[in-house]
């Protein structure tokens, strides 16, 4: 029997109706949530996520500013702009769109950012906070594959996990978030021997690797809820982490690339940005 679908066109769509609302209870009194995207450079991939953030925020009733700087801008000009809206009270979230040209340092750029408007997450404040299990803004992806997991309805407590792919972005908050709901938690990555070994255990396994079509269907567990993060381009096509045909005849669930995890993210990113403006309002 074939996967059921996590489709997250509609789990989205559902959950910005609910953003909306909060939207709307914050301008009733006064605050209207605003995001701001810094896209240094001109790189496709990222003017695609750029615009389809600002969409999502005209979609529940944010404020969305874009600031668009040149390839060739230093270090100093972006954390310059960085702490500049720091101290702007009409932005809730910053967000340094990724990856920056190669000259400039992610890191620093990232810690530049004020914990309390690092909407995506990335803030070693932030990230510490998780790792210590204390409030704080969770990382928009993996917050978003917890919510697609959440909707199977299936008890986690006990679970085995395994996450493939050990970034700070999405492989170690997703092992962090997972170990929160009591599953026992696998980390692989590309130098883990005999990987089926482990994947073949897990009732969520969740893959971000970014290697198209890497996790095949002799690698899940029957059964399995699947969380393909992956977003591969392969002859003109964006394909995931996972054989999608293969594995969809073998697991209990499943996320297709497109529609599925970034549909989330995008959604996280809003909510994370709601979030902090209502921390703002009530002090």
């Amino acid at each position: 029997m074939a996967a059921q679908l996590l489709d997250g066109k509609v789990m989205s769509q559902e959950r910005r109706e609910e953003i909306a609302l909060r939207v709307e209870a914050l301008k009733q009194r006064g605050l209207t949530p605003g995001l701001a995207v810094i896209l240094v450079g001109n790189d496709p991939a990222s003017e695609i996520y750029v615009r389809n953030k600002g969409v999502g925020c005209e979609q529940v009733g944010m404020k969305s500013l874009t600031i668009r700087l040149p390839e060739d801008t230093t270090q100093d000009e972006l954390e310059s702009r960085i702490r500049e809206l720091n101290q702007d009270d009409t932005v809730h979230g910053i967000l340094v769109q990724l990856p920056l040209p190669r000259h400039l340092d992610e890191a620093s750029a990232l810690a530049a950012i004020i914990p309390e408007k690092d909407v995506d997450g990335f803030h070693i404040e932030n990230a510490g906070k998780l790792f210590s299990g204390l409030p704080g803004v969770t990382a928009c992806t993996p917050k978003g594959a917890m919510e697609m997991i959440r909707r199977t309805g299936v008890d986690l407590t006990g679970k085995e996990a395994v996450v493939v792919g050990r970034s700070n972005i999405v492989g170690k908050p997703m092992a962090m978030l997972l170990l929160q709901k009591n599953c026992t938690v696998t980390m692989c990555h590309s130098r883990t021997a005999n990987l089926a070994e482990h994947t073949r255990r897990a009732d969520v396994l969740v893959c971000a690797v970014g290697k198209p079509k890497f996790i095949t269907a002799d690698m899940v567990k029957p059964g399995a809820i699947v969380i393909d993060v992956g977003i591969n381009r392969v002859d003109g096509k964006v394909v995931g982490d996972v054989d999608f045909d293969g594995v969809k005849e073998v697991a209990g669930w499943i996320t297709p690339v497109p529609g599925g995890v970034g549909r989330m993210t995008i959604t996280m990113l809003l909510e994370n940005t709601v979030e902090a403006a209502e921390r703002m309002l009530h002090g």
